[in-house]
C-alpha cells in the first residue's frame, strides 16, 4: 500500500457502479482480491433499456459471478433478425444453434436490470465495499500505488484503480489520456414501449421505411411486454417540441398501429466512435465506455466492457497476489486496445452503410437496397450492424504459438481452436460424477492445463508453483477422446487456459512450464 499518506488503505479502487465496474469488481473477488467501489450516483439506474444485446460468451462470464441464469430466465432470447426496405421484407436471419452451448446466442435485458442484479451480489460479498454518492475528482498515479480523491476531501490509497466511469471518465482524464475519435451528427430517438405487437422475438430493423424516410429504424424485443425502438433523427430533433406536437405519438403509431401502448422510457443521444489513447498508465487501468464507446450496432459496447472486465481483474489480482510477471498488466492495454480498435473498425463500416458520406455512397446503398431480394449474394453487403462476438489473442505476448496466418478475422467467421482463442465450450463428465458438466465452468479462477491421466502428476511437478494451475486429466472429463481431438492435444500434449477461457498454448508435455511463464507475463 502506497506508505505516510493520510487517507484509507484497499487493494483496489474501482470507479464507476455501472454493469462493468460490478462485474470487475466481483471477478477480482473470484480472485481473493478486495475492492471499493465509487460512484458519484446516489444509487443504482433503475429506468432505461440502454445496451440490452448481451452475447452468448459475455453471458458465460456473468455466469462466473452467478447471474447468467437469472438473465436468460427473465430476458427475452432472439435468433431472427429481419431486415426490411423502404416497406418490404428483403431477408431475415436465424442465427445457428450450437447444442453443446449453455447460453443462446443473445439475450435482450435491459441495462439496468442487469446492473441490478450486479449490485445484489455485490452487497453479499464481504470482498467489495459498495459506495454511492462518492463524486472522484482526480486519481493520481504515485510510485508506490495509486491515490482516489473525492470531492469531500477523502482519500482512496490503493495498489490498482479501474477507471469504470463512463464516456465522461475523470480517471481517463486524471491519465491524461486523450479519448480520440468522430461524433455523428445526425440523432437517435429511443423509446421503450410496452405494447402487445405480434412481432415474436424478433429483431426488426428498417431502412428507409416511409414513416421515417432516408433513415433508418431497429426494433428489439425486451421484458415484460416492453419494445425498445430506435428511430434515426435529424442532427436539429428536439423531444419536447416533437412531444409536443403530437409528432412522437405519431411516430411511434408507425411502428404498433392502433395497439394501446404505454412509453416507459425515451432518449435522444449521438453516436460516438471514439478510443483512449492508452488504457494502461502505470497502475490505472481503463475499462468499458471509459475505455472505449462505438455506435451500437451490433451490440459490441457492453459486451466488449464484460470482456474488458473479464482481462482486467485476473491480472490485477495476479499482479497484487505477487505471481504476474513484469509483463502481465501492460497486456491488458495490448489486448483490450487491439479488441477496441477491431471493434471500431467494425462498427464505422456500418456506420458508413447506415449513414453514406457522399452521394455515391448513397447511391452504392440504394442500388444494393433495391437488388437484395433478386440477388442473395448481396446479402452480406446490406450492413445494419455485425453482431459482437470475442475478440482472439493470438498475437498477444502471453500466447504460444498463436499465429493470423490463415486466420478469419471478419465478423461472424468460424475460427479455428488454436492458441488465442476462446476455449470452446464442450460437454464433459461431472467432476463429482453427479451430472453432465461443461468444459467452461472449470474456468475462472486459475490457469488450467488438460493433459493425458499419465502426465497429471509430471505435468503438476514441472509448473512454476507461484502460479495457481489446475491439472486435470482428458481422462476424468471424457474417455470417449473427443474432447482431446477437439482441443487438437495428442499423446503428449498440453492444453493450457488462462483464467478468462482464452487458449494459452497447446504445447508438449516439456514445454509446459514456458507456456505457463509466457502467459503470466515472464516472456
Amino acid at each position: 500500500m502506497p506508505a505516510n499518506r493520510s487517507g484509507e488503505d484497499v487493494p483496489v479502487v474501482v470507479v464507476g457502479a455501472g454493469p462493468v465496474g460490478l462485474l470487475a469488481a466481483l471477478l477480482l473477488s473470484r480472485h481473493g482480491v478486495s475492492s471499493v467501489v465509487v460512484d458519484a450516483r446516489r444509487s443504482a439506474s433503475e429506468e432505461g433499456s440502454k445496451a440490452i444485446c448481451i452475447q452468448r460468451d459475455s453471458l458465460e462470464i456473468a455466469d462466473r459471478v452467478g447471474i447468467a441464469g437469472t438473465m436468460v430466465a427473465e430476458g427475452v432470447t432472439w435468433r431472427i433478425g429481419r431486415t426490411f426496405y423502404r416497406d418490404d421484407e428483403l431477408f431475415h436471419i436465424e442465427l445457428p444453434t450450437d447444442a453443446t452451448a449453455a447460453f443462446p446466442p443473445f439475450v435482450n435485458i435491459s441495462q439496468a436490470r442487469t446492473e441490478a442484479l450486479l449490485v445484489e451480489k455485490v452487497r453479499a460479498c464481504p470482498m467489495i465495499d459498495l459506495r454511492y454518492g462518492h463524486n472522484v475528482v482526480a486519481v493520481r498515479d504515485l510510485e508506490d500505488g495509486v491515490e482516489t480523491e473525492l470531492s469531500n476531501g477523502a482519500v482512496l490509497r490503493s495498489l490498482y484503480v479501474l477507471g469504470c466511469d463512463g464516456a465522461r471518465s475523470v480517471v481517463r482524464r486524471s491519465m491524461g489520456c486523450s479519448f480520440d475519435g468522430m461524433s455523428f451528427d445526425e440523432q437517435f430517438l429511443i423509446a421503450d414501449i410496452r405494447c402487445a405487437l405480434d412481432f415474436g422475438n424478433e429483431r426488426r430493423f428498417f431502412f428507409d421505411p416511409s414513416w421515417n424516410p432516408g433513415r433508418q429504424v431497429l426494433v428489439h424485443p425486451c421484458p415484460e411486454g416492453i419494445w425498445r425502438i430506435d428511430w434515426q433523427v435529424p442532427a436539429d430533433f428536439d423531444l419536447p417540441s416533437e412531444q409536443e406536437a403530437g409528432r412522437l405519438d405519431d411516430r411511434i403509431r408507425k411502428v404498433v398501429g392502433s395497439r394501446p401502448y404505454d412509453v416507459v422510457w425515451l432518449s435522444v443521444y449521438r453516436f460516438h466512435q471514439r478510443r483512449a489513447s492508452a488504457f494502461v498508465k502505470g497502475r490505472v487501468l481503463l475499462c468499458g465506455d471509459s475505455a472505449h464507446i462505438y455506435a451500437p450496432f451490433g451490440a459490441r459496447g457492453l459486451n466488449a466492457g464484460f470482456h474488458d472486465a473479464e482481462n482486467a481483474a485476473w491480472k490485477v489480482a495476479a499482479t497484487v497476489q505477487g505471481w504476474a510477471g513484469p509483463d502481465l498488466l501492460a497486456s491488458y492495454a495490448l489486448e483490450r486496445e487491439e479488441a477496441a480498435d477491431e471493434n471500431l473498425r467494425v462498427t464505422a463500416e456500418t456506420m458508413k452503410f447506415l449513414v453514406p458520406a457522399d452521394t455515391e455512397g448513397w447511391d452504392r446503398r440504394r442500388d444494393l437496397l433495391g437488388r437484395v431480394r433478386e440477388d442473395p449474394l448481396l446479402r452480406p453487403h446490406i450492413n445494419s450492424g455485425r453482431l459482437a462476438e470475442p475478440y482472439w489473442y493470438n498475437g498477444s505476448p502471453l500466447t504460444t504459438g498463436g499465429t493470423l496466418d490463415g486466420f478469419a478475422t471478419e465478423p461472424g467467421s468460424v475460427r479455428p481452436v488454436q492458441p488465442g482463442v476462446l476455449c470452446p465450450d464442450l460437454p464433459i463428465r461431472s467432476m463429482d460424477d453427479t451430472r453432465p458438466g461443461r468444459l467452461r465452468r472449470l474456468f475462472g479462477s486459475s490457469f488450467v492445463a488438460l493433459t493425458v491421466a499419465s502426465d497429471e502428476t509430471a505435468i503438476t511437478l514441472r509448473l512454476p508453483p507461484a502460479v495457481p494451475c489446475e491439472v486435470v486429466s482428458f481422462d476424468r472429463l471424457d474417455q470417449t477422446g473427443a474432447l482431446a481431438e477437439v482441443l487438437g492435444a495428442g499423446e503428449a500434449k498440453v492444453v493450457l487456459v488462462r483464467p478468462d477461457g482464452y487458449l494459452a498454448a497447446i504445447v508438449d508435455r516439456d514445454e509446459a512450464a514456458s507456456a505457463l511463464n509466457r502467459a503470466v507475463g515472464r516472456a
